[in-house]
């Protein structure tokens, strides 16, 4: 069976300095899985350098069997709030329609049953009614869930979510994980850096736990363990055996 996901002996440098070392794991087709870790860790610098955002020292990345230069636009990616540029003047349905460029072809422009897709999209994360707002207008967990619609309309096989629930509102959250779910549900890989481990056992199948190296991947009872969690948290040890043990309960 192929795998989701694959990365062997992945290297990854930042200015000089050596931020992702020696990381091998496996994703199964159909999981949710979260990326944890200690600020620092190289979580998101991972997620980019799978997506080839960012260049690798050495390492192979494979996505369903294929490099992702050729599986480039069967890939749909969220990236940090903080990588947006929000002033641009763009409104919220052409946010979503970016999404089905990568289907287009050069020099084609969306069809009306792209953009009726694309309202389609924006219904699931309850943004329909604000289509034509420009997107920096939007609170956070609005624009979060506009770039989870333009994720959507792309309908890929798999997903990659840098920090999808930081500096949003519950609502948006839950209407994010609930999404999130589903899409795993009917069979979907999905990739989400995550920083809130009392939310870990609530939202993820499996957990890879990074601090720059694998420190462990498996199921989220087995990442959660207090021993584990302290392998890649040493200086906050006691917080996060706490956090682990209220998670676990």
């Amino acid at each position: 069976m192929i795998k989701a996901l694959v990365i062997k002996d992945l290297y990854v440098s930042y200015q000089g300095n050596q931020v992702i070392q020696n990381v091998s794991f496996e994703v199964e087709k159909g999981k949710l899985v979260g990326i944890i870790g200690p600020n620092g860790a190289g979580k998101s610098t991972l997620m980019k350098a799978i997506l080839e955002l960012i260049p690798r020292d050495t390492g192979v990345i494979n996505i369903f069997g294929q490099s992702i230069r050729n599986f480039r636009k069967f890939v749909a990616y969220v990236p940090q709030r903080s990588d947006i540029d929000w002033d641009f003047p763009i409104t919220v349905l052409d946010v979503v329609l970016l999404g089905t460029y990568p289907n287009l072809g050069f020099f084609k422009k969306p069809k009306k049953e792209d953009k009726d897709w694309a309202v389609e999209c924006l219904r699931k994360v309850g943004m329909e009614n604000f289509k034509n707002r420009q997107i920096g207008e939007l609170s956070g967990g609005q624009q979060q869930r506009v770039f989870l619609a333009r994720a959507l309309v792309q309908n890929t096989d798999i997903l990659f979510l840098d920090e999808p629930f930081v500096g949003i509102d519950v609502t948006s959250e839950e209407t994010i994980i609930k999404i999130l779910k589903e899409l795993r549900n009917s069979g979907k890989t999905i990739i989400v850096v995550h920083h809130d481990l009392s939310k870990a056992e609530k939202y993820f199948d499996d957990l890879l736990l990074l601090n720059r190296s694998l420190v462990e991947y498996g199921t989220v009872n087995e990442v959660l363990d207090p021993e584990v969690i302290s392998k890649a948290y040493s200086n906050q040890t006691f917080y996060v055996k706490e956090r682990a043990k209220v998670s676990l309960s």
